[in-house]
């Protein structure tokens, strides 16, 4: 299976007031992000508002970071839905634009049981020939992925990572001390991610990287290596991002953060709203306190 760590980028989706996707923005983002030495890309995370896009808008977005990537780095594009039959067609779109892995992700109105949702995380991965990452965000989903069904999902050939956005260290603890090899746990912007590299994380999958990706990049270097008081020292000084990240609207916050940065990302996705003005001024501080804020 493709070896998948480092510092993944969840890309935003930018934007034009009609629709269209800016993709002369999004692929200059993507160029720059690889040049800042990110490992990877992945389109159609949270913060790329996947739940607030049509089927040629998500098309789009995944086509434009490919063909951005041009194989320098592996893009895991995001799939998600609340029915099977579609996320299965979007897994098979992806493959065939040339993703190198999937996201996957379930969408649920009715509650489930955990039948059912392992039943629609196997089905993605039975339906293509390239890694596949579990995403489950208890925060904003109503199907979560217990512990035993992460379990059983890890023995599927193609399944070989999680991110889960909980904010629960210990239950990523849980989930490598059961899955052992067969998984292996990406952190979230919801967790410290030195604390998840300490503990046998591969890296980190998050909105945040898209603003400081340099500085999340040597963050992740200093882990590999074994420095934590120094990865810890510059830990303490990237957490600003992310309590910014966890106050406002995901989206919203790194589409800001970007703009500020130099990018015309456009707003989110109505009816999500931008960050006020008073907002947006914390965001630009706390890129400031890191040094980000002309990282375009």
């Amino acid at each position: 299976m493709t070896d998948f760590h480092g510092v993944f980028p969840y890309l935003v989706s930018p934007l034009d007031p009609s629709g269209r996707v800016k993709t002369d923005v999004l692929a200059r983002l993507a160029d720059d992000l690889i040049a800042a030495g990110v490992h990877g890309l992945t389109p159609l995370g949270s913060t790329g508002e996947f739940a607030y896009l049509d089927a040629s808008q998500r098309s789009a977005v995944v086509e434009t970071t490919i063909e951005a990537a041009a194989g320098r780095v592996p893009v895991i594009a995001g799939v998600a839905s609340t029915s099977t039959a579609d996320a299965v067609a979007q897994a098979k779109a992806w493959q065939r634009l040339g993703a190198d892995g999937i996201l996957a992700i379930l969408e649920a109105y009715f509650p489930l049981r955990d039948a059912g949702i392992e039943a629609y995380f196997r089905a993605v991965a039975d339906a293509v020939d390239l890694p596949v990452v579990l995403y489950t965000n208890p925060q904003f989903q109503r199907a979560d992925l217990s512990l035993d069904v992460i379990e059983r999902l890890s023995r599927h050939p193609r399944i070989g990572y999680i991110k889960d956005a909980s904010t629960n260290t210990g239950r990523l603890l849980s989930i490598m001390n059961r899955c052992g090899e067969n998984i292996r746990v990406f952190s979230a912007s919801a967790h410290i991610p030195a604390a998840v590299m300490l503990v046998g994380g591969v890296g980190w999958m998050a909105g945040p990287a898209c603003i400081v990706p340099r500085q999340s990049v040597r963050l992740y270097d200093l882990c590999r290596a074994g420095h934590w008081t120094e990865a810890m020292d510059l830990q303490r000084k990237l957490w600003r991002i992310n309590e910014a990240f966890a106050r406002f609207s995901l989206a919203a916050c790194i589409k800001a953060g970007l703009a500020i940065q130099g990018y015309d990302v456009g707003d989110p996705v109505p009816p999500q709203a931008p960050l006020t003005a008073e907002q947006r001024l914390e965001v630009e501080a706390a890129l400031a306190e890191v040094g980000a804020q002309d990282q375009a």
